[in-house]
């Protein structure tokens, strides 16, 4: 698993000051956070950062580096910004992430040909998010198609099917879901992650975490690789690093099947209830748990 703590955020508000402000200490505090619980890969999201964004970028990697060593994800539309984050880190680096538009295709993928590094394939297309797993694969065609074209090793990219949040696109982290069925069939070579939390976007904010590993572990089930997660969460970390397996296997179980709550303790049945809410047996509502 490649796990990306998604924590070092502009829309942190504590973040986005010390961003504003060149404040070390809380950037800092939060990248040794992340790197004691376990994480691979630190996300810098700056967000577009127009008009200071390579500015923004170098002094952030200067302010992890003085305390953490772990590979950086580069996370913001500033082109520049990408670039000079790029001259930093070279092959240790992902941007995070590149749209499936031949727009951002031919921007982007030059600079990772050039620096060498990974990048998080983004299935969004000229038309948006898409609707269903036949856009999905389309777009993740075209995408690989436009790899091969500039000899870059499928190795280097991990595809993102789009996870939407379940209080209002259910569906959709369904099709999610059924995409990852059949990715590794389609497209053996390359890698795949996603921006787990999104799927909890909506939900009350204690349930959150329940959500994402769930989620989490039934993507695995059909062959994610990793995730850009949250750092803070070592529980969903011990899942992915296989410490959890008891509960991994049920949720595995209930993704394939149905499963009796009789026998189960309150945990098990939490998550047995948020696999049925996740695989559109149940639909979603904040209480859940309850029914």
């Amino acid at each position: 698993m490649l796990l990306i703590g998604e924590n070092i955020n502009i829309m942190n508000k504590t973040l986005k000051s010390a961003m504003k402000d060149k404040v070390k200490e809380p950037i800092q505090k939060f990248a040794i956070e992340s790197q004691k619980n376990g994480v691979d890969y630190l996300d810098m999201n700056i967000g577009p950062a127009r008009k200071d964004g390579v500015e923004l970028i170098k002094w952030l990697i200067e302010t992890i580096r003085e305390v953490s060593n772990l590979p950086l994800s580069i996370d913001t539309t500033n082109i520049d910004a990408i670039k000079a984050g790029l001259e930093v880190e070279g092959e240790n680096a992902i941007i995070n992430s590149i749209q499936a538009t031949e727009e951002k295709m031919n921007i982007l993928l030059p600079l990772m040909k050039q620096y060498k590094c990974k990048c998080i394939a983004l299935l969004i297309g000229k038309e948006g998010m898409p609707r269903d797993v036949n856009e999905r694969g389309a777009l993740a065609a075209e995408f690989s198609s436009k790899i091969d074209e500039m000899g870059i090793p499928h190795q280097k990219v991990l595809f993102d099917p789009i996870v939407l949040p379940a209080p209002y696109q259910q569906d959709q982290v369904v099709a999610t879901l059924e995409f990852m069925k059949m990715f590794k069939e389609m497209f053996p070579d390359f890698g795949s992650t996603c921006g787990l939390s999104n799927v909890s976007n909506g939900a009350p904010e204690k349930l959150r975490p329940l959500i994402n590993r769930t989620y989490f572990m039934m993507l695995a089930k059909y062959g994610m690789e990793g995730a850009i997660l949250d750092a803070f969460d070592k529980e969903i970390i011990d899942m992915a690093k296989g410490e959890k397996e008891t509960i991994k296997n049920l949720i595995w179980k209930a993704t394939e099947e149905d499963i009796k709550l009789d026998d189960l303790s309150e945990e098990e049945k939490n998550y047995v209830k948020t696999v049925n809410i996740l695989k559109g047996k149940s639909l979603y509502s904040h209480s859940w748990l309850k029914l």
